[in-house]
């Protein structure tokens, strides 16, 4: 089996070899520092690190994630900027916008993936992520990794393939899904006539791993539905995958947009391991900071850090977004008192809102009579009255955002857990 190999060097330009531009490189207002000119020059001792609280640490996330205030950015720069959203559910890269996007239209997401500016797949974690164009080809091959792992030692179906001819799997798999676009059972199928020994469900799954594999529209377009439906992502950009892909550049566009960040939040993220060397190697052109537990976080110089005292709107998020799932230790957005309530059975697959900046609760919508919907929200804190007018407020007009077309809609407070 061969393992794609990461690259040390950040020289190489995210779009070399694209024919499908993604979007604008100011989709992040930071500059991402460059490599030194001359690397074997003498340094600069480090400064020691600085002690930074968890609120300083919260209000940096928010500021990186555009949630102190709605930006006025295109979702284009928004979704480059974030380096991707959590995809499994369709609908939640335009829920995760709306709150980050001052007037978000939908149909401009839609565009983006039926104009092949935007493509579903596996990327960090090996969970399905939106990306740009730019950002699938640039950053796929540096997780190429993660997907083989997850796959051979996450998976049960990693065990039904085992002694077999990857090369070959890949090679037919991969004329099969440029032939045209086919579901994973499809494709299963197909395989096992190859190799009628073999489990067809396990092949089709090993083809997701293996290969880099869009979900192909009308899947996650706003208001419209298809069975997974995939290809490869050379074929539908029409665009090579980059042969030097940057692992130094993905870190650094991470501290961009979660930082300040440890070894272990940046591993948490990506799903990549032993990046410790590599924020060795960044060192000189990174910051450091001492969280309240003791750790050691790394940030870009120039980054947002707001004062911990900037208040911080009411937000709603959908069930999966990396405001949530972007660290190792997510104090910074979970508070310690209500991470193990977040994490009960109870409310595992429940979307989350913010209050002050920190979860504060979940939320869920249903529909009410013929025609209406609800939005019932449950706070895991005691609430002031300022504190329910808020989140009601906030709560309707997100509703109106999800279902414009409902003839009723009403937010539901409900008693706190």
């Amino acid at each position: 089996m061969t393992r794609a190999k990461t690259s040390a060097t950040t020289s190489t330009p995210a779009t070399r070899g694209a024919k499908t531009p993604a979007a604008p490189s100011k989709g992040s207002a930071l500059t991402i520092p460059k490599p030194d000119a001359k690397p074997g020059r003498k340094r600069p001792a480090a400064k020691p690190a600085e002690p930074i609280t968890t609120r300083a640490l919260n209000r940096a996330l928010l500021a990186r994630q555009w949630l102190l205030r709605r930006e006025r950015r295109t979702a284009a720069e928004a979704v480059e900027h974030l380096v991707g959203m959590q995809a499994q559910n369709p609908l939640d890269p335009y829920f995760a916008l709306f709150s980050r996007l001052e007037h978000f239209d939908p149909a401009e997401l839609s565009a983006l993936m039926t104009e092949r500016k935007a493509v579903r797949l596996a990327m960090m974690r090996s969970t399905i992520h939106l990306v740009t164009a730019r950002d699938c080809l640039s950053l796929r091959p540096v997780l190429e990794p993660v997907q083989e792992r997850n796959f051979f030692v996450g998976s049960p179906f990693g065990r039904q393939i085992l002694g077999m001819d990857l090369d070959e799997l890949k090679r037919v798999g991969r004329a099969l899904l440029e032939e045209k676009p086919r579901t994973n059972g499809q494709l299963g199928k197909l395989l096992k006539e190859r190799w009628p020994e073999r489990d067809a469900t396990s092949l089709g799954y090993a083809m997701r791993n293996l290969l880099p594999l869009v979900q192909i529209p009308p899947r996650g377009v706003w208001g419209g539905s298809l069975q997974t439906t995939l290809t490869t992502a050379e074929h539908w950009l029409g665009a090579p995958l980059d042969k030097e892909p940057s692992v130094d550049r993905m870190v650094l566009r991470y501290l961009a947009a979660f930082g300040p960040a440890s070894v272990m939040d940046a591993q948490s993220w990506s799903g990549l391991t032993r990046l410790g060397e590599v924020f060795e190697r960044l060192r000189p052109r990174l910051v450091t900071f001492k969280s309240e537990s003791g750790k050691e976080l790394f940030d870009l110089p120039n980054a947002p850090r707001p004062d911990p005292g900037t208040p911080a709107p009411v937000r709603f998020f959908p069930v999966y977004d990396n405001l949530f799932l972007g660290h190792a230790d997510r104090t910074r957005i979970v508070p310690e008192e209500l991470r193990k309530l977040f994490l009960t059975p109870a409310f595992f697959g429940l979307a989350a809102f913010t209050l002050d900046g920190f979860g504060a609760g979940t939320w869920r919508l249903a529909k009410e009579g013929k025609s209406g919907i609800v939005m019932e929200v449950t706070p895991l804190r005691a609430l002031s009255k300022k504190d329910a007018r808020a989140i009601e407020s906030e709560a309707e007009a997100f509703l109106l955002f999800a279902n414009p077309e409902a003839e009723t809609r009403a937010v539901r407070l409900l008693p706190r857990t």
